[in-house]
């Protein structure tokens, strides 16, 4: 399986890592817009070569584009006009509606697969790259009744050698979920950072930082070239969440400010329901390992 992806930061360089160990892929190509990122990527072994995206998109069975939701409106059309009719094209990208509706009409939009792997780190670049940085998470692949099926299944083969579960959703409803559990984690994370920054006291507070605040704004060391296009992109799903975050935030403060402790302990002990949920299973997450192999064997 010859594979070239686009983008070799965190994402990309992980992807790389795990399809050459799973031996997923024999050949792995990359296309990097950064000179320092692609010699990097070489000097790792994230990849076997880095070459232009003209040629990079050449003969290849799979194209994996990894890059930020804003650079990819330029690369996808461009990789969509200039890959053979038998390539997969499969993006990477936070935000999918305004992508999806960008190559529609595409005469090769069958051969793309708009997904979303929930997996990451707060770290960038090539030497961000880990191992298994996908075991056990979900992928969320939209609008898949538009990819044509051989394409599809390829890509749910992809992430089942990845240990990935798959969603399947429209590019809508995957904007609208990332926004409460992806985006809206990280808008607040960059206000908690910057309100904690505001304190003129701020050095003395940050000698004090303990494990929970470091969990917590882990998030605001994120890439703020990757993640401001998100923003843009998904802004009206994300305003949607802070309102709704905003909303809860000021509850809480309400109940502190007028001594409602009786509420203040119902608010946390219905936060605390959290835990259930994210212990257990949600049949909306699928993995038919017996549709993807007799999709996978289907001839071309």
């Amino acid at each position: 399986m010859k594979i070239t992806i686009i983008g070799l930061g965190l994402i990309g360089g992980s992807l790389a890592k795990d399809l050459r160990r799973t031996k997923f892929a024999t050949e792995l190509t990359g296309v990097e817009a950064s000179e320092e990122n692609a010699r990097e990527a070489l000097k790792l072994g994230l990849v076997d070569k880095v070459v232009p995206l003209e040629t990079g998109i050449k003969d290849a069975d799979l194209i994996i584009v990894a890059v930020p939701v804003d650079k990819e409106l330029e690369v996808l059309p461009a990789v969509l006009d200039g890959v053979d009719r038998n390539t997969t094209v499969i993006d990477m990208g936070s935000t999918k509606k305004l992508i999806a509706d960008l190559v529609k009409d595409h005469p090769k939009r069958k051969q793309f697969i708009p997904s979303h792997p929930m997996s990451g780190t707060e770290n960038s670049g090539p030497t961000a790259a880990i191992d298994e940085l996908f075991k056990g998470k979900i992928a969320i692949v939209c609008d898949q009744e538009d990819s044509g099926p051989q394409h599809l299944a390829l890509i749910e083969k992809m992430f089942q050698v990845l240990g990935m579960n798959i969603a399947y959703m429209t590019s809508d409803e995957q904007d609208h979920s990332t926004a409460f559990v992806s985006h809206l984690p990280h808008a607040a994370a960059f206000a908690l950072a910057n309100a904690v920054q505001f304190k003129e006291d701020r050095n003395i507070i940050f000698d004090l930082a303990s494990g929970g605040f470091r969990s917590t704004v882990r998030l605001a060391k994120s890439s703020c070239s990757m993640w401001k296009p998100i923003f843009e992109q998904n802004r009206n799903y994300v305003v949607n969440s802070l309102d709704v975050y905003i909303q809860h935030l000021q509850q809480f403060r309400d109940c502190l400010k007028n001594n409602q402790f009786d509420e203040l302990e119902k608010l946390i002990l219905n936060a605390n329901k959290i835990r259930t949920i994210l212990d257990g299973g949600n049949q909306h997450f699928i993995k038919n390992e017996e549709k993807i192999v007799k999709l996978y064997t289907k001839e071309q």
